[in-house]
């Protein structure tokens, strides 16, 4: 997740490039002004192949506010470096969401695996309330009690 004033895009894309990751400022800012989908901006690490998408914290979207503040600093090592992740609840929101959109069980073994890896270590009562307030309820009771 990026929260990046529109000043300091010609920041982040020269940061990108210092880990050979190649993002136009003006991809980068096309992707935050345009009112669009939950759709990633893509880097592309040039010589390892690994991807990261990185998602715009926009005004009035709760959820990434949210997710935004709860992020994790993990670190990759060279060349990728530190970065922030969405924590397990997070993304299980997210991926529910898609699941809505679109009915890919992609989603739903995802959603399972992160289960499976952090079961124990995660916030229930979060991934419940969000459900609730997104008004995911019918689709993360079906997801969640096929994979519990």
């Amino acid at each position: 997740m990026v929260k990046i004033p529109i000043k300091s895009i010609n920041k982040l894309s020269k940061e990108l490039e210092k880990r050979d990751m190649l993002i136009p400022a003006e991809i980068i800012l096309d992707s935050i002004l345009e009112d669009r989908a939950d759709i990633p901006i893509n880097a592309i690490h040039m010589y390892s192949g690994l991807k990261a998408d990185l998602y715009p914290v926009r005004d009035g979207d709760e959820l990434r506010q949210s997710a935004f503040r709860r992020r994790e600093r993990v670190d990759y090592g060279p060349p990728i470096g530190q970065v922030y992740i969405h924590t397990p609840e997070d993304l299980i929101l997210y991926k529910l969401i898609y699941v809505g959109l679109s009915q890919q069980p992609k989603h739903a073994r995802d959603i399972a695996a992160i289960l499976l890896a952090k079961k124990n270590e995660m916030d229930f009562e979060y991934i419940e309330a969000w459900v609730a307030r997104l008004g995911l309820t019918s689709i993360g009771k079906e997801v969640l009690d096929n994979v519990s």
